[in-house]
């Protein structure tokens, strides 16, 4: 029912039949508690609006981001936090076309912490080695490819490094997805 819901939502926001809301009622209202019913983890990129692409309010979602969405300890937490305590019920992992770390990861680059940050997002690109083509940050194709494989190795990731989320989703008391942001339509494509 989350997935659908989701889905509906981002129906609406392509189509740009948004749901109009009473922002300021909404805060007064989450004042007395949240309950979200799902966790998206995102990228950082000021192009992926995670409330209006699914048409949620305040507190209808926890959003976590992070350059190249991918898992840490701190993100782990929050999204134990999230479901286990707090009642969510999915986890989605939300990569998107254009992705500039998933580029700076295909280019190796170094620069500050950037190098650090992108050795989580490493895994991806080894994994698309089976890729036919040009493997450049220039090739669209490749990057959404490394892109995709991302958000899997982040769902994999998930699983391995958090036992209370492994063990709710084996016991379907949560699902864990992964989706795809077109930027030029809008779409989540659920993966």
């Amino acid at each position: 029912m989350v997935i659908q819901s989701l889905k509906e939502g981002n129906k609406r926001y392509v189509s740009n039949d948004l749901t109009a809301r009473d922002h300021s009622a909404m805060v007064r209202n989450a004042s007395k508690g949240q309950y979200p019913k799902a966790v998206i983890l995102s990228c950082l990129d000021s192009r992926v609006p995670v409330e209006d692409m699914f048409d949620k309010g305040i507190g209808d979602l926890f959003v976590g981001r992070v350059a190249g969405n991918f898992v840490n300890e701190d993100l782990l937490g929050s999204m134990e936090f999230g479901c286990k305590v707090s009642g969510a019920k999915l986890i989605l992992v939300l990569g998107h076309e254009s992705c500039g770390a998933i580029k700076a990861a295909i280019d190796d680059v170094k620069l500050g912490n950037i190098t650090a940050m992108l050795t989580k997002i490493k895994p991806a690109v080894v994994k698309s080695r089976d890729f036919t083509g040009e493997k450049t940050s220039k090739n669209d194709a490749f990057v959404e490819y490394v892109a995709r494989n991302n958000v899997i190795s982040t769902i994999e990731t998930i699983r391995s490094k958090s036992p209370i989320l492994k063990e709710m989703a084996d016991k379907g008391e949560i699902k864990i997805v992964g989706a795809y942001y077109n930027l030029k339509t809008g779409e989540v494509i659920f993966l």
